[in-house]
């Protein structure tokens, strides 16, 4: 019993102070490369070069076909986006999907005088692995 009374804190709960000081860290870092990710994504998402791809795939008529309505943006677009005051480039891999089947628009941009202007814009089918030309397709609903 006078063992206890003579320890100091630190002797007496190390055991559970350390493990949980390692775990509140490791959440520390999570959240903020949680973060991180969801704030680059948005930014990603907020794009014109993005909301325009989307756009143009809702309203093709060969991909509405192949997938279904209505057709819902994935979580994890990745890619790139560069740009500075009018001019930039955006390469971009969006997931979409729908009741009949996912798709992957591929997005390749170039902005100019602020205007942006898609060098590839492909919607690949991943059922059939069929590849729609998004630009060379312009039949809308």
């Amino acid at each position: 019993m006078n063992t206890l009374i003579n320890q100091n804190w630190w002797d007496r709960n190390w055991k559970w102070f350390v493990p949980t000081l390692c775990l509140f860290l490791l959440l520390v870092i999570c959240s903020f490369i949680g973060l991180l990710f969801y704030a680059v994504n948005s930014m990603m998402k907020s794009s014109d070069a993005y909301q325009s791809a989307v756009q143009q795939a809702r309203h093709n008529r060969a991909v509405i076909t192949a997938i279904g309505e209505p057709i819902t943006e994935g979580f994890f677009t990745t890619g790139s986006i560069n740009t500075n005051d009018s001019s930039g480039s955006a390469n971009l891999v969006i997931p979409i999907s729908g009741p009949r089947g996912d798709a992957i628009i591929y997005v390749s941009a170039t902005k100019d005088l602020g205007r942006w202007k898609f060098d590839d814009l492909v919607v690949d089918i991943e059922k059939t692995s069929d590849r729609i030309d998004l630009l060379q397709d312009r039949e809308t609903r």
